[in-house]
């Protein structure tokens, strides 16, 4: 059996349409049924039901990709064993992150791991929580930051949680707002103000106007930006306010930041496959993710 066919058929069981593994995977969607029914034969056994357009997992399929995920993981661990000649961390690690997280965590542990261990791979992937918990189950990432307190993702027996750090979700300013220096801030005293937004439907997005509504208003919205650095960039010309987490206030932009009187405060987490094999690599990032302390965010 292929292990990239084997792949495939275990991101069909997560993602559940042909259509999403091919936007996963980077390939048509004709691609990935072609590679799939080359599973099938390669197997003998029927896989998939075809129902018109649409396929789902037999009961041999959903044997066959839940166990080609700890094949998956034992092939990762003996290449990096090999690779490292034994307890030595090496080989490739994965690591997915939110936005804010890159900058403020994933890369300064980077820096460190690639000084103390030469044989060491790290490739960063930017994934906001809702695809990163899906991205570590199908296999395209080995350890996720995420964060559990507001994700829509469900958890389950399947991934092993470890507690990195605390980290509050803050009102954004420009350094002469009259909110800037007030110390905790009620939101709905901002009912009025202009306000930046991260894209629609995403993480900061839904929870921003989530925490405006039940602060009893509708926030006007004047720009939506992807890049955290843009948002404070828009702050400190003076066009509008955000609410943004403490990880994502680089202090390089001029800006105030204040807590909120009903404060919000969510729990950072480093996510791992429960029940795959062990690798002295996996262990090796996410102890130096758990040393770090993250910066402080931007003061009033």
């Amino acid at each position: 059996m292929n292990p990239w066919r084997l792949r495939l058929l275990s991101r069909l069981d997560t993602l559940g349409t042909v259509r999403a593994v091919a936007q996963a995977s980077n390939l048509s969607p004709s691609s990935v049924s072609q590679q799939l029914a080359v599973l099938e034969a390669e197997t003998h056994t029927q896989l998939l039901q075809r129902t018109g357009r649409r396929v789902r997992l037999t009961p041999a399929g959903l044997i066959l990709a839940r166990r080609a995920r700890a094949i998956l993981d034992h092939m990762d661990g003996v290449e990096a064993e090999l690779r490292g000649f034994g307890d030595e961390p090496a080989g490739l690690v994965r690591l997915g992150a939110f936005q804010s997280a890159i900058h403020s965590m994933a890369v300064p542990a980077v820096v460190r791991l690639a000084r103390r261990h030469p044989h060491l791979e790290v490739e960063l992937l930017e994934l906001e929580p809702h695809a990163s918990m899906p991205a570590l189950r199908v296999g395209d990432a080995d350890i996720i930051i995420s964060t559990t307190d507001f994700d829509e993702q469900p958890l389950g027996p399947d991934l092993d949680l470890v507690r990195l750090t605390t980290d509050p979700v803050l009102l954004v300013v420009p350094p002469g707002h009259p909110a800037a220096g007030r110390g905790a801030v009620d939101l709905a005293a901002c009912a009025d103000e202009p306000w930046a937004f991260d894209v629609p439907q995403s993480y900061m997005a839904n929870l921003a106007l989530r925490l405006c509504r039940q602060s009893g208003f509708e926030p006007r919205v004047v720009c939506r930006f992807s890049n955290y650095m843009m948002t404070l960039q828009h702050v400190e010309a003076g066009l509008s306010i955000a609410l943004l987490p403490g990880l994502a206030v680089d202090t390089r932009y001029r800006v105030a930041t204040s807590h909120l009187a009903a404060p919000v405060t969510r729990t950072i987490t480093a996510a791992v496959r429960r029940g795959s094999l062990p690798r002295a690599a996996v262990h090796a990032v996410l102890d130096e993710l758990r040393r770090q302390d993250p910066p402080a965010a931007a003061g009033a």
